[in-house]
């Protein structure tokens, strides 16, 4: 099987002009055999890039409170009109997509941000992964996730699962997806070759797994004109890049397959050797002849959990 990271720029907090980028990018993709495409971290709509930029904890603050209203705005629902568009893409071209989406909740959460990764087949059925852990900063915009993606999808006789970011560096996370049998692992990033250097071989020998690191670039021009605290957001940025790259494709025996560590956008791409996958683990398999059941014990609780109870 074909995979490939697709390292793109989003159009960034518009999500209509961002998701047609994504589906571009797609036919790209199919028509190189790719049967497998990953796009990184919140690229639809984007990633809070002002928040380490401008002030982001200042509290009350009017310039946060109205870049935060545009990127809820931009936000998408699941399910809704954009899962539809990326399920009818996934369908004809025959492609499964793992796109790092920020999702506003339904119901009692319509107020809190979700940074998701949204797996969705060519069959239709999608899964929605909630980072469970926003990192720093990012805390000011998402909320907490849950257990309830952690899962693998079966993806052409391959068992895939996937992670947002740091959550790649949880044990217990890496652990609840190798314990399902996971054979490819894609990790999705914001963009830096640095966040994905070390995690990226390391989750490969650990697992005795492929990894699919998928990274974003953000450059001065993708930043809209009209983008309140753009100045500020660029202040630090001399060279106008903000996120820098750093998609990667890791076999299971710790080398490098394929990278792209500069901030273009482009395609990268891998076959999957399964004979590769099998011959290491002859001596490691985390949760098989080299785990010990019967000393530790990871239990995964699944369920969403409602802010309230409500009995007739």
């Amino acid at each position: 099987m074909r995979i490939a990271a697709a390292q793109i720029a989003p159009v960034f907090l518009d999500k209509d002009a961002t998701l047609a980028k994504v589906l571009a990018w797609c036919e790209r993709a199919a028509g190189e055999g790719v049967r497998l495409l990953a796009f990184p971290e919140a690229v639809l709509p984007g990633y809070p890039v002002w928040l380490a930029r401008t002030g982001g904890a200042a509290f009350d603050d009017p310039l946060q409170k109205a870049i935060h209203a545009r990127y809820m705005d931009q936000a998408i629902e699941l399910p809704g009109r954009e899962l539809e568009q990326l399920r009818e893409a996934a369908g004809d071209l025959g492609l499964t997509l793992v796109v790092g989406t920020i999702e506003r909740g339904r119901e009692a959460a319509r107020g809190t941000l979700f940074c998701t990764a949204l797996t969705v087949r060519p069959d239709g059925s999608f899964l929605a992964h909630r980072k469970l852990v926003p990192t720093h900063e990012e805390r000011l915009a998402w909320g907490m996730g849950d257990g309830h993606g952690l899962r693998v999808s079966e993806v052409e006789g391959w068992r895939v699962g996937a992670l947002n970011c740091w959550e790649n560096w949880m044990p217990a996370a890496r652990l609840a997806l190798y314990a399902q049998g996971e054979e490819l692992h894609v990790s999705l990033w914001p963009g830096s070759p640095a966040n994905t250097a070390d995690i990226s071989r390391f989750a490969a020998r650990e697992g005795r797994v492929f990894v699919l690191a998928a990274s974003g670039v953000l450059r001065a021009d993708d930043l809209p004109a009209d983008l309140v605290g753009r100045d500020a957001m660029l202040a630090d940025a001399p060279d106008g890049v903000l996120q820098s790259g750093g998609s990667r494709i890791v076999a299971p025996d710790g080398t490098e397959l394929a990278a792209l560590l500069v901030p273009e956008e482009g395609l990268v791409c891998a076959d999957l050797d399964r004979a590769l996958l099998l011959g290491e683990r002859q001596n490691f398999d985390p949760t098989g002849h080299y785990g010990r059941n019967d000393v530790f014990r990871l239990d995964v609780d699944r369920r969403r959990r409602p802010p309230a109870v409500f009995r007739e």
